[in-house]
């Protein structure tokens, strides 16, 4: 009863699971996202003249086709761009790379660590204590996501041909346990808004999520279900160099999100995202949509 509850909650899982699955790979991308636009977000999708922030995501997945894009969501093989990019240093610690979980040496792997599939988004696994840690479940969910195509599920073109693997990294301590996430958005290469995560991993502590403007002023974006503060937080002694990083790796782009951490004094490069929340992820105004997708300049002229 539960997961037809499940799907009943949530129609959009009549389209995504059968989906995920390869089953849908025959429609084509445009007619797809246009019906699953439809059944998430409530409303047509413009891709003739898209103006929201979300449709122009769509819009994007369809006719901003580089094929370096495979590599830069490729969560290790982005590693070696980033590292031609802007160097080494950026990098968090590499602990293995591995084709199936039968070959994880959790044996090998030090006290913490964190475990993620390459080819999609969201499977994360984190280890802060070995003796605590259930690597079983783990392995399960790993497992589960390594059968995932992620193109087949959103139509996101970059994950399309990206080899599953499972990656070991280092896991970073923030202040106070709390390891905030910086999250750039930048549009035609331009850095404007700094998207904020703080208690995202902090059991006890309320995840917020917050954007700021280059001067670190909030602005007023928020997203359904989604909390901010009230007020601005630190401000950190990084930010200028985060911001100039991000417009490095998003020169020549229309638009992406470069996410970043910080341990101490050190940044660390998170991820490359050209379709936040999949363009999926509503906003709380449409002015807020609107306000987001002026900021992304298409050119003048395009074709579905």
């Amino acid at each position: 009863m539960s997961k037809i509850r499940t799907f009943i909650e949530n129609p959009q899982y009549f389209i995504t699971s059968p989906a995920a699955k390869g089953w849908l790979n025959w429609v084509p991308d445009s007619l797809y996202l246009k019906v699953l636009y439809r059944v998430i977000m409530g409303r047509k999708l413009n891709l003739k003249n898209p103006k929201e922030y979300n449709e122009k995501l769509q819009w994007l997945k369809l006719n901003d086709r580089k094929p370096e894009y495979s590599t830069m969501v490729d969560k290790y093989e982005v590693r070696g761009y980033i590292e031609d990019l802007l160097g080494d240093k950026y990098l968090i610690p590499c602990l293995g790379i591995y084709d199936s979980v039968d070959d994880i040496d959790i044996d090998a792997l030090p006290n913490r660590f964190v475990l993620k599939c390459t080819h999609d988004s969201g499977s994360v696994e984190i280890c802060k204590d070995k003796s605590s840690f259930d690597i079983e479940g783990a392995r399960h969910r790993l497992s589960q996501a390594m059968k995932r195509n992620y193109y087949a599920t959103y139509r996101e073109w970059p994950y399309k041909y990206v080899k599953p693997r499972i990656i070991a990294e280092g896991c970073l301590e923030g202040d106070g346990g709390d390891l905030k996430d910086y999250k750039v958005m930048c549009f035609n290469g331009e850095a404007k808004i700094v998207e904020v995560h703080e208690n995202r991993f902090v059991e006890g502590k309320v995840h917020t999520q917050t954007f700021y403007d280059k001067e670190w002023n909030i602005v007023p974006l928020t997203q359904v279900e989604t909390v901010t503060v009230d007020r601005p937080g630190e401000r950190p002694r990084q930010l200028d160099e985060i911001i100039r990083l991000s417009e490095l790796i998003a020169k020549d782009m229309y638009h992406a999100r470069i996410d970043w951490y910080i341990e101490g004094d050190k940044i660390y490069f998170g991820e490359i995202t050209f379709f936040d929340g999949s363009g999926f992820e509503s906003f709380s105004t449409p002015e807020m949509e609107r306000m987001l997708g002026d900021m992304i300049k298409l050119p003048e002229k395009w074709k579905e």
